[in-house]
C-alpha cells in the first residue's frame, strides 16, 4: 500500500505493530526484495519518522551496503562487457541493470544476485571462455543457459544479503533462431552504464520480457514481490504512449498465449496494489484471462504475492485453468508435488577445503534438504485442501 499514490490508508497500521511482528516483517521485506524500495518510499513520503527507529537504522545500514554491492556488480558487468565487446560477440544484458532507468531509478535500492546476459548461440563457447577466465566456474547448465558461480566460499545467509563480497553469479541466456522469427539481438539499443555503450534489448522486447519474467515467477512457489513494483512503475511510465501500446499489439498479434500471461501478470498487481494499466494494455492481456484464471487471482494473488519464502504450492491451481485455455505448465504438476530427484547443493567444495569446512557443508546440505522436504509435505498438504476448496468455487464458472 505504500508504493501506490498516494500513500493507502492501511500504511497507518505500520504504527501499531509490536516489536516481534516487525521481527518476522524484514526478512520478509529482505527475501521478497522490497526493503530498499519501502525505505526509500516511506522517506519520500514523508513518513520515515513513524517507524520504530531500530527499523530505520537496520535499513539503512542496508542501504548503505547494497549501495557498495551494486558498484561491485556493476563494475564487474562492465568488465566482462568490454571482454564480449573485444572478442566481437553479439550480447545484450538482460532483466537487472536492462531495467534501469524506467523500472528502477535508483539501482542502490534493488536486490539484484546475478549478472544476466543474452547471447547468441555461435558466440555462447567464447562467453563462457570469457566468465571462466574471470574466476568464474559452471554450475549448472540446460538447453536453454548456462549458469556460473564464483566466490563459493563466501557467506550466503540472509543477514548478508545487502553486503558486498557474496558469491558471485551470471547466467548466459542462448539466443537460439527460430525460422520466421527476427533475432531479438539484431534490434537492441545501446545505452551508456557504467561508462560503456551497453546493449539491452528493444524497448517493446524490453516491456514484453518483463511481462512475461513477472508470469513465469507467478507459477513458481516463492517470488519476489519486487518484480510487481518493478513492473507497474514500467507500464505506469508508458501509460500516457498509445503508439507504444498500439506497437506492443502488433508484435504479439497472433501469440494469444503471450496475452493470457501479460494479462495475468497485470491482474495479480492490480488485485495486490490497484488498478494501473491503460485500457490499451487491459483490453487485448486482462481482458482474455480465462474467468476461471482470474477467479484464481481474486482468491489466491495476494497470499502467494505476500507469502513468506519458500512459498506455496498454490499456483499449481493456476496452472491447470490456464493449461485448458492453451497456456501449457512448464513442468509436470505431479513432479512438483512429489519431487522425484534430491534438490541441488547450495554450497560446492572449494579447492583447499579443511576438513571442518567439510563437515560443515554438509550439514548445511543437510539441513537444507529437510527443510526442502518440510516445505513439500506441509504444502502438498495445504495443496490438497486447498483444492477440494476450489473446486467447489470454481464450479459456478464458466471456463
Amino acid at each position: 500500500m505504500v508504493f501506490c499514490n498516494p500513500v493507502r490508508t492501511e500504511y497507518t497500521r505500520l504504527l501499531y505493530l509490536p516489536r516481534k511482528e516487525w521481527e518476522e516483517l524484514l526478512p520478509w521485506m529482505d527475501t521478497s526484495g522490497l526493503a530498499l524500495y519501502f525505505l526509500d518510499r516511506v522517506e519520500e513520503a514523508g513518513l520515515l519518522n513513524t517507524l520504530p527507529q531500530p527499523v530505520v537504522a537496520q535499513l539503512q545500514k542496508n542501504l548503505a551496503d547494497n549501495k557498495q554491492r551494486m558498484e561491485e556488480m556493476i563494475a564487474e558487468s562492465t568488465s566482462l562487457q568490454r571482454n564480449f565487446q573485444e572478442a566481437g560477440l553479439s550480447y545484450a544484458v538482460l532483466k537487472g541493470f536492462s531495467l534501469w532507468p524506467i523500472s528502477v531509478p535508483k539501482l542502490e535500492l534493488r536486490s539484484q544476485l546475478d549478472l544476466d546476459f543474452l547471447v547468441a548461440d555461435e558466440c555462447i563457447n567464447e562467453a563462457r571462455r570469457i566468465l571462466e577466465d574471470a574466476g568464474f566456474r559452471l554450475n549448472a547448465q540446460n538447453a536453454k543457459n548456462l549458469d556460473f558461480k564464483a566466490n563459493e566460499g563466501r557467506t550466503t545467509s540472509l543477514k548478508d544479503l545487502y553486503k558486498a563480497g557474496r558469491v558471485r553469479s551470471a547466467e548466459l541466456h542462448k539466443e537460439h533462431r527460430i525460422a520466421g522469427r527476427s533475432s531479438l539481438l539484431t534490434r537492441t539499443e545501446t545505452v551508456c552504464f557504467g561508462g560503456i555503450r551497453t546493449p539491452v534489448l528493444a524497448p517493446l522486447d524490453l516491456f514484453l520480457g518483463q511481462g512475461l519474467h513477472l508470469f513465469k515467477h507467478i507459477c513458481l512457489p516463492y517470488w519476489r514481490a519486487a518484480h510487481m513494483i518493478e513492473f507497474r512503475r514500467h507500464v505506469i511510465a508508458r501509460y500516457d504512449d498509445p503508439a507504444f501500446w498500439n506497437g506492443l499489439e502488433e508484435h504479439v498479434a497472433g501469440h494469444a498465449q503471450t496475452c493470457i500471461r501479460l494479462g495475468v501478470a497485470i491482474l495479480v498487481i492490480t488485485r495486490v496494489m490497484g488498478p494501473f494499466a491503460p485500457e490499451a494494455l487491459m483490453r487485448w492481456t486482462a481482458d482474455q484471462v480465462p474467468p476461471r484464471a482470474k477467479l484464481w487471482v481474486d482468491l489466491y494473488a495476494r497470499r502467494t504475492a505476500l507469502a513468506a519464502f519458500p512459498g506455496t504450492k498454490l499456483y499449481l491451481l493456476l496452472e491447470k485453468e490456464l493449461e485448458s485455455s492453451g497456456v501449457p505448465p512448464k513442468r509436470s504438476p505431479s513432479l512438483v508435488l512429489v519431487p522425484r530427484r534430491l534438490p541441488p547443493f547450495i554450497v560446492h567444495a572449494v579447492a583447499g577445503e579443511t576438513l571442518a569446512g567439510r563437515l560443515n557443508r554438509y550439514h548445511r546440505q543437510f539441513g537444507y534438504l529437510v527443510f526442502r522436504l518440510r516445505f513439500h509435505i506441509l504444502e502438498g498438504i495445504r495443496y490438497f485442501c486447498e483444492s477440494i476448496l476450489w473446486r467447489q468455487c470454481r464450479n459456478g464458472v464458466s471456463r
